[in-house]
């Protein structure tokens, strides 16, 4: 006999599945970038030999990591895109479910929730649960949209956005987010999960939307003339991908203005 909580799983697998947005036909120009550098950031904190992510998504970040670690477990509750990540993963170890509802004995010295905790019916929920697969002495790293970016405060003062919070209907309906994250919220969530913090920061200064960025990196001006981001007389640089270090390079000074932001935890001790 089912439970009802069986019930509740298979209610959300199913609006998994109807979300369409995926990393790569979504504004793929921005997204292979920034997710170049959410891989970066995560790298940066690494711990040990072991990864578990939740949730794998199509698997292009994972992949970005996966040189880092002799193990990799993946779990998500899209089976689209779970078939693109076991495409760009045959190594690694993935899991049809609910990163709520999955389980393991294996613990593991990084867990990594890359975009997800906007997504979740219950955070803190979803961070605990996580927190059970860790190491004594492994990290989680978590990163989620920055609701005050600042591409949204700009938004704001244009009048495109009533507030730096508000989800706009593709963040609904194509992406399946259910809330907006400033750090403090985000924190406050670890310390309800009984999560200790130690590390927080922010990932890519953007300063347009997501349609105009996305833009810009491909169809945007980036020789040297005429009045374009090249340096004139210099020798010829990828200065597309050069915008994109600045920004994620000013990004580190300015967390609390970047298009994604993080915390770092470990069990609380």
């Amino acid at each position: 006999m089912s439970s009802p909580n069986d019930s509740t799983s298979a209610t959300e697998m199913a609006l998994q599945e109807t979300f369409s947005w995926q990393r790569g036909k979504d504004f793929a120009n921005y997204n292979s970038y920034l997710a170049f550098y959410q891989a970066k950031a995560c790298l940066e904190y690494a711990r040990g030999n072991s990864l578990l992510d939740m949730p794998v998504g199509d698997g292009v970040l994972t992949a970005m990591m996966a040189g880092r670690f002799s193990r990799i477990v993946g779990v998500d509750a899209s089976s689209t895109h779970l078939a693109e990540a076991k495409a760009r993963l045959p190594g690694a170890d993935l899991h049809h479910a609910l990163i709520e509802d999955f389980g393991s004995e294996e613990k593991f010295s990084t867990i990594t929730m890359l975009n997800i905790l906007e997504h979740v019916e219950d955070p803190v929920r979803a961070l605990r649960s996580a927190a059970t697969f860790l190491e004594e002495d492994g990290i989680l790293i978590v990163h989620v949209p920055n609701a005050a970016a600042v591409n949204r405060k700009i938004a704001v003062l244009m009048g495109t956005l009533e507030s730096c919070e508000e989800l706009s209907p593709f963040d609904i309906h194509v992406a399946g987010h259910r809330r907006s994250y400033v750090m403090e919220i985000l924190k406050a969530d670890f310390d309800r999960a009984g999560l200790d913090v130690v590390a927080t920061g922010g990932v890519f200064y953007k300063m347009l939307s997501t349609p105009q960025i996305d833009w810009l990196l491909k169809e945007g001006p980036w020789e040297e003339a005429p009045f374009g981001w090249g340096r004139i007389g210099a020798e010829p640089r990828d200065w597309r991908s050069e915008f994109c270090r600045a920004c994620y390079e000013f990004g580190r000074e300015h967390p609390e203005d970047c298009n994604i932001i993080y915390v770092c935890a470990t069990k609380r001790s």
